[in-house]
């Protein structure tokens, strides 16, 4: 199949920020007194790529208020430190530059908040890549996956012309945020989720490494 356009993911597709995340994460539940919660790192990397909402409500068992608190606490941290606390993945930029050489549309969906989207690639000079660039809505923090995928496609102009885009990530909610737009989704295995968990989710394929991806994207 010859794509038009892609839909990429951020955290975890292309740019490693886990450390960002799972430190902010720690922050928070020690802020509100749950530090034994944030001991073990690995365990935490469950916040790379989900809504914090949900996923503190989740991982935690706070109530939606609690969640929110945490939130805060957590962009406390992670706006001003974490979010440098991040790289990205070996190869990201000759892949985008080879994607944009034969003439796809390429666009970030995120559940990152749609300013720290922004920040993030105009740190690592990515945004140029990009035809669309947008995460989540600050004043919405149940936007799903599905939701953020939807407006990318509006403002891409592909509503109607689903079947010649592809959404790429490393987690399940990717792939099921595609699933539910009517996308395929690649997943990549170099990111926070593992082949199981994507290709459990439905993924078409996945990819262990950039190199791997441009293949799968006819590169």
């Amino acid at each position: 199949m010859h794509y038009q356009g892609v839909l990429f993911d951020l955290d975890g597709t292309l740019t490693a920020s886990g450390e960002g995340i799972t430190k902010s994460v720690r922050y928070a539940l020690e802020k509100m007194g749950r530090p034994e919660l944030g001991k073990d790192r690995k365990k935490l990397e469950v916040f790379v790529g989900p809504p914090l909402l949900e996923q503190f409500m989740n991982y935690a068992r706070f109530s939606e208020e609690e969640a929110a608190e945490a939130v805060k606490y957590y962009r406390e941290r992670y706006n001003v430190t974490g979010i440098f606390e991040n790289k990205p993945y070996p190869g990201v930029k000759e892949l985008l530059e080879g994607l944009k050489k034969k003439g796809m549309t390429l666009a970030v969906a995120s559940s990152k908040p749609d300013k720290m989207v922004k920040i993030v690639l105009d740190h690592f000079q990515l945004d140029t890549y990009f035809d669309v660039i947008m995460g989540s809505d600050i004043n919405r923090p149940k936007m799903t996956k599905a939701q953020v995928i939807l407006q990318v496609l509006e403002k891409m102009n592909c509503l109607d012309k689903r079947e010649q885009v592809i959404m790429v990530g490393d987690r399940h909610y990717d792939v099921l945020g595609a699933r539910e737009t009517g996308l395929s989704c690649i997943g990549v295995t170099y990111g926070y989720g593992t082949k199981e968990e994507l290709l459990k989710a439905g993924a078409i394929k996945t990819a262990d490494s950039t190199r791997e991806l441009g293949k799968l994207l006819g590169l």
